[in-house]
């Protein structure tokens, strides 16, 4: 794959909301290999915003030194994989949907199209501006108190450098 092939994949697939049924005393049963589960109980097993963000974080830590070393790869891949993270999220908690359309738009297209050009100074730039709109919106929901650093030290599980 290509970075352009990654990228471009990525905005092709807009958040969707989430289709709810208006049949109140059905009871949908789904059968898997292990049993059967109803979707109150799938429901419940879904990823909270904690352990999305979580990821997000570390995939964020991650793309930054990818894209410092030159790994515009792994950069991109990164990158895509916080967007599939963001549209997750959307979907599982539709009240920050909006929100969460809106920061893919301001500060995660714009690493995008710095990534795309290999721009170090451009990523950079966009990098350190989604920091400060994640910090934004989580003081807009209460969460003032969670604030992203970004580690001093590079991921030591990827090889960062760049490669052909």
């Amino acid at each position: 794959p290509t970075i352009a092939n990654v990228l471009t994949s990525i905005r092709k697939h807009p958040i969707e909301q989430p289709r709810v049924s208006t049949m109140a005393d059905e009871k949908i049963v789904i059968k898997t290999k292990h049993g059967e589960l109803s979707l109150d109980q799938l429901a419940e097993v879904q990823p909270g915003m904690a352990r999305l963000m979580k990821e997000i974080g570390e995939r964020y830590h991650i793309l930054y030194y990818a894209a410092k070393g030159g790994n515009w790869m792994l950069a991109a891949h990164q990158l895509s994989q916080i967007i599939n993270l963001q549209k997750v999220a959307a979907t599982l908690r539709p009240r920050f949907a909006e929100d969460l359309t809106n920061f893919i738009k301001q500060y995660l297209n714009p690493i995008m199209d710095a990534i795309r050009a290999k721009d170090w100074n451009r990523f950079e730039e966009a990098y350190k501006k989604g920091i400060d709109g994640s910090n934004q919106y989580h003081e807009k929901y209460g969460y003032g108190h969670i604030r992203y650093v970004l580690p001093k030290n590079p991921p030591e599980f990827y090889d960062l450098t760049h490669h052909e």
